[in-house]
């Protein structure tokens, strides 16, 4: 029962993003409207991995408004089963200028997974706030509410920088820790996950400590009008692994991607 309500809230994600995007001409007077479809090698949320080793196709459209308001929508799906949405994300954020070199914003998202129990305890509500100078370095803070966990709010903190090497060519870095959004476990009796993405037979036990996490990444980035082309190394916490069907973030993710 559960599954069927997500793959509702899916369906209705995706048919809420193809209606804005069709009304998105006849808004054009109050608001900006910006799209992008991009063709990434995995999923990876904060280091951790949500789908396999597999190419993942994603759709996004954001509408700004003059008063520094803005909302977005994206979706993802499995390029080989295009018909079935694995995550979709809605955000709200409103930006103020605070110098001429700095910016702040307000962001509020939902993230909505689909998939195994695993996929599901990254479902969660985030608001943060961001600090950015020159579109070059963002630092965020963040606080993140699981849906369906406990109450607590758990917290996170994220850096971000895009130097500008060539005209078309930019270094990407970045850096974050969160708290688990469920406690980690370590693996006895398992092998590793082979292509079914599964691990076999064998036992997990939870570990007390290790709430913390931390991952981050190192890319560089083509760029050429609507066309972006970014490399990354995935770096993450080798010991944090969430449930017995955990999956392993690819050492490296390339996305292609174009704007409309």
């Amino acid at each position: 029962m559960y599954r069927a309500r997500g793959s509702r809230v899916f369906r209705g994600a995706l048919a809420l993003l193809l209606a804005a995007a069709g009304l998105a001409p006849a808004l054009h007077a109050q608001v900006t409207f910006n799209g992008a479809a991009a063709l990434s090698s995995q999923l990876v949320d904060r280091g951790q991995a949500m789908t396999p080793d597999t190419p993942i196709l994603q759709g996004a459209a954001s509408w700004t408004f003059p008063a520094g308001w803005s909302l977005g929508l994206s979706g993802s799906t499995r390029l080989r089963s295009p018909g079935r949405l694995l995550a979709a994300l809605a955000q709200a954020s409103r930006q103020w200028a605070l110098a001429d070199n700095w910016q702040m914003q307000a962001n509020l998202f939902y993230y909505r997974y689909q998939g195994s129990s695993r996929s599901h305890a990254f479902d969660r509500a985030e608001a943060g706030l961001s600090w950015s100078y020159r579109d070059v370095l963002t630092l965020g803070l963040s606080a993140i509410h699981v849906i369906g966990g406990r109450h607590r709010l758990r917290g996170a903190a994220d850096a971000s920088l895009q130097w500008p090497l060539t005209r078309e060519f930019s270094l990407s870095a970045g850096a974050g820790i969160a708290q688990a959004p469920i406690a980690p476990y370590d693996s006895y009796g398992y092998d590793r996950p082979g292509p079914s993405e599964y691990a076999r037979a064998g036992g997990y036990r939870q570990r007390p400590a290790a709430e913390f996490r931390r991952y981050g990444h190192l890319g560089l980035i083509w760029s050429r009008g609507a066309w972006r082309v970014e490399a990354q190394r995935i770096l993450a916490d080798p010991r944090t692994r969430w449930q017995s069907d955990a999956l392993d973030a690819s050492p490296w993710v390339l996305t292609v991607s174009r704007s409309f």
